[in-house]
């Protein structure tokens, strides 16, 4: 049930059709994903068996054999302002399908996902920013925004993605993993820490933590949790949050702040305040009139507002900020002794696992000790490879912050024997040559993903053996030849023993 206080907060910000606001929130929430594009496999979104006409890329595939529109052969819809998100007619079993936890889609609102027209709109107006660029996904778990972003980040990009609750970093980096993109280091800091790296990253997203109203039909229990104390409580710390990791962002680069609430003093009010404050220029982002995005509630300023009344989708409000160039502090933070380190020396057989070794720098995880060329890397704890291009950047990162992984963790020396990891098996770099691999059935699949025992089938070879779903890797076995041992990381599997 609503608060009164709130009530009243809302029939001011909507005086018009505050009954329309009010009644979307009694409504069922839509269901949406977004589609990786670097794996493009098809989700199995209803269960097992052959559902062609329900999977939105086959969908599309059967939109250009037949002429029909997908959305009309599977009631499946495109997000508008998202090229990769699609509507889903009801929810789907996600726990239970291989393909989720493969990291083919990702579960995420819709609204949340118009940060995409943002940073088109950053691309079409900034050259610079076309080619390679250095962003920081500030407030980054569960990697929502992350794993977007990383769709759309030019080549050789890299995205920071950081969370300053390590629980929830955990989780992050988990997810991160699944998406597969070697583009990425995550990070667990305050933002304050951050904030010294001065002048180091192009484009920050701020998707700030908040009082939440705009989750209210999602998650019910919050509507007993709010209180006007903790929306100014909010406010506050999202202030503060900008202030502190404002001189990392270089002169010139971009501020996306984002939050998924309703009332002014968490959005227009701060932004009003944060822009004026520290020169900041507030950007307009193009959007099509048929979306039926609000505009700003105060200030005059160019700001963006979904409302469930309004779009399909739950609450959510963005404004794009530009720092002024002419920053008179132009120093920029440098790498320091560890560049100078030796590097490590890898057995071939551990750089063929990767597609394009060639591109990549390989580190060993915090603590490791790796300087004595005599042990090639053996017992050094876990392995890394990192984009070459991106060497300068963690080396500051690893000197500066908590560093939680970095592009690809390969696996771990145990002795001679080196087990890979199951971010590798799901990572786009990987060399799927390099193991044998075996195709798993849905109900296969999930016993894998529940981390029960594994038939292999016979001739298969001794050794780690790659597990796919509908060609799509999943993890590791390492066949015995009397037994295949699951290699599926026990934080992942799935707990649940139901079935759709």
């Amino acid at each position: 049930m609503l608060k009164q206080e709130f009530i009243q907060n809302a029939k001011q910000l909507l005086p018009d059709d505050y009954q329309a606001f009010e009644a979307s929130l009694e409504t069922e929430p839509p269901v949406s994903i977004r589609i990786n594009p670097s794996k493009h496999a098809a989700p199995d979104l209803y269960g097992k068996g052959d559902h062609t006409v329900n999977d939105p890329i086959v969908g599309d595939k059967a939109q250009k054999e037949t002429g029909q529109d997908a959305g009309a052969l599977s009631g499946i819809k495109k997000v508008p302002w998202c090229e990769t998100g699609y509507y889903l007619p009801k929810r789907p079993f996600f726990t239970f399908d291989p393909l989720f936890h493969a990291g083919t889609y990702y579960v995420q609102e819709a609204a949340s996902m118009f940060p995409e027209q943002a940073l088109l709109k950053i691309f079409a107006d900034t050259e610079f920013l076309r080619d390679r660029i250095t962003v920081l996904d500030l407030c980054a778990a569960p990697g929502g925004k992350s794993t977007h972003i990383q769709a759309l980040l030019p080549e050789n990009s890299l995205l920071v993605s950081n969370e300053a609750i390590r629980s929830r970093a955990m989780i992050l980096s988990g997810n991160i993993a699944k998406w597969g993109r070697a583009d990425n280091i995550v990070t667990h800091n305050d933002p304050k820490t951050l904030g010294r790296l001065t002048h180091l990253f192009d484009l920050i997203l701020a998707d700030l933590p908040c009082s939440g109203e705009g989750m209210f039909r999602k998650y019910p229990p919050g509507r007993d949790k709010w209180s006007s104390d903790n929306v100014k409580l909010c406010a506050s710390r999202q202030k503060r949050i900008i202030r502190d990791v404002w001189e990392c962002l270089k002169p010139g680069g971009y501020l996306i702040y984002s939050t998924c609430t309703f009332n002014t003093e968490e959005n227009e009010d701060n932004v009003f305040i944060l822009t004026e404050e520290l020169g900041a220029e507030l950007i307009p982002v193009p959007v099509k009139e048929e979306w039926n995005i609000a505009g700003a509630l105060r200030h005059d300023i160019p700001a963006y507002r979904f409302f469930p009344h309004r779009t399909q989708g739950e609450g959510f409000f963005l404004a794009l900020m530009r720092k002024n160039d002419k920053t008179a502090d132009t120093k920029v933070i440098k790498a320091g002794h560890q560049n100078d380190k030796r590097p490590l020396t890898i057995p071939d057989p551990i750089k063929n696992m990767l597609l394009r070794a060639d591109r990549y720098i390989f580190r060993t995880g915090p603590g490791a000790t790796n300087d004595d060329p005599k042990t090639s890397g053996k017992q050094a704890g876990s392995l890394y490879a990192i984009p070459a291009v991106h060497e300068n950047i963690y080396t500051i990162l690893s000197e500066r912050l908590n560093v939680l992984s970095a592009g690809i963790r390969l696996g771990e020396f145990k002795g001679a024997d080196f087990l890979p990891s199951a971010s590798l098996a799901l990572s786009t770099e990987l060399n799927t040559s390099a193991f044998p691999a075996v195709e798993l059935s849905c109900e296969r699949a999930i016993a894998y993903l529940q981390r029960e025992a594994v038939t292999m089938p016979e001739g298969t070879p001794k050794g780690y053996a790659l597990v796919t779903y509908k060609g799509t890797p999943l993890g590791f076995v390492k066949n015995t030849g009397t037994r295949a041992n699951n290699l599926y990381p026990r934080e992942w599997r799935i707990r649940s023993r139901k079935s759709p």
